[in-house]
């Protein structure tokens, strides 16, 4: 749906129950009593009137090929219906767990860059390069430029006893 005035989705409850039972191929009678069942739950105009969708339309649809070809009884098909919805919602849920285990694998990936970068730079620093280019953004005169930081440094952490900046491999 793009939005227009116009648009309806598939669950926009639009057809009266005479049209409805025409659609569906039922006796609007029936269409009330499947309603009390609680088979189908239309929707309710302002004057309470009940108000059908397309997506309604398929279930009662679905309802009478399962109690006249399948010979299943009203019970039954609320079950059938039932575990339907519930099965729909279980793969909905899949579906946002599986975007978010697939985002998760990327951060995972990102991060383990990130570690394996600075465990270069580790290892780099120990041949004299720096750990983390400094940049003078407060005006004063930039240090000059040696393998070890001046010890009291405090924009430079310290690597003794730090374990993030521990080898590990």
């Amino acid at each position: 749906m793009t939005g227009g005035p116009f648009e309806v989705s598939d669950d926009t409850p639009v057809y009266v129950i005479s049209v409805a039972a025409e659609l569906s191929g039922m006796h609007p009678q029936t269409l009330r009593s499947y309603d009390r069942l609680g088979l189908v739950s239309p929707g309710r105009s302002s004057g309470r009137g009940r108000r059908y969708s397309l997506r309604d339309i398929l279930v009662l649809r679905q309802v009478q090929r399962l109690s006249q070809e399948d010979g299943v009884n009203l019970s039954g098909i609320k079950l059938i219906l039932e575990l339907e919805a519930e099965l729909e919602r279980s793969r909905q849920v899949m579906a946002e767990m599986n975007a978010q285990l697939s985002q998760l694998r990327a951060e995972l990936e990102s991060t383990r860059a990130v570690a394996a970068r600075l465990a270069g730079l580790v290892r780099n620093r120990a041949a004299g390069a720096e750990l983390v280019p400094v940049r003078n953004l407060g005006g004063a005169a930039p240090r000059a430029a040696s393998a070890e930081p001046a010890a009291d440094d405090p924009a430079i952490p310290s690597t003794d006893n730090n374990p993030a900046f521990t080898e590990s491999s």
